[in-house]
């Protein structure tokens, strides 16, 4: 059983089932042993984008989380003083919150971002 984290990108990918989406990172979160988890920064980050009028996504996206039968995850005060923490190497508030929750929890953090490798994080490649 692996736990996976879905990068906001990665989450996109799957709902609209993107072919960026790699297959290997496909097979894992379709794996029904695997624990994969959607952050709330991921929501957020798409509220936002939503709002702003930059990103297309559902209007409940608890209720897509909850009808892809992924885990929701909650950003504790301990994620939130282990993402402050971190190294300077990646500037977006979304995506260093996601890296403090892999890095917190032992989740493997599945992106394409290059960036989240200097971290020292366990990642997987979505592509």
């Amino acid at each position: 059983m692996k736990r996976l984290l879905l990068d906001t990108h990665v989450f996109l990918w799957w709902l609209n089932d993107d072919p960026a989406l790699g297959e290997h990172a496909r097979g894992e979160i379709s794996n029904g042993r695997n624990h994969v988890y959607v952050s709330a920064a991921t929501v957020w980050e798409m509220s936002i984008k939503r709002a702003l009028g930059k990103l297309q996504a559902p209007g409940d996206i608890e209720a897509v989380v909850e009808a892809e039968r992924f885990i929701k995850l909650n950003i504790s005060l301990r994620h939130g003083e282990q993402a402050g923490a971190l190294p300077p190497f990646h500037r977006d508030p979304f995506d260093r919150m996601l890296i403090a929750q892999a890095q917190s929890d032992n989740l493997i953090l599945v992106t394409a971002d290059d960036q989240f490798e200097q971290y020292g994080a366990s990642l997987m490649k979505a592509t």
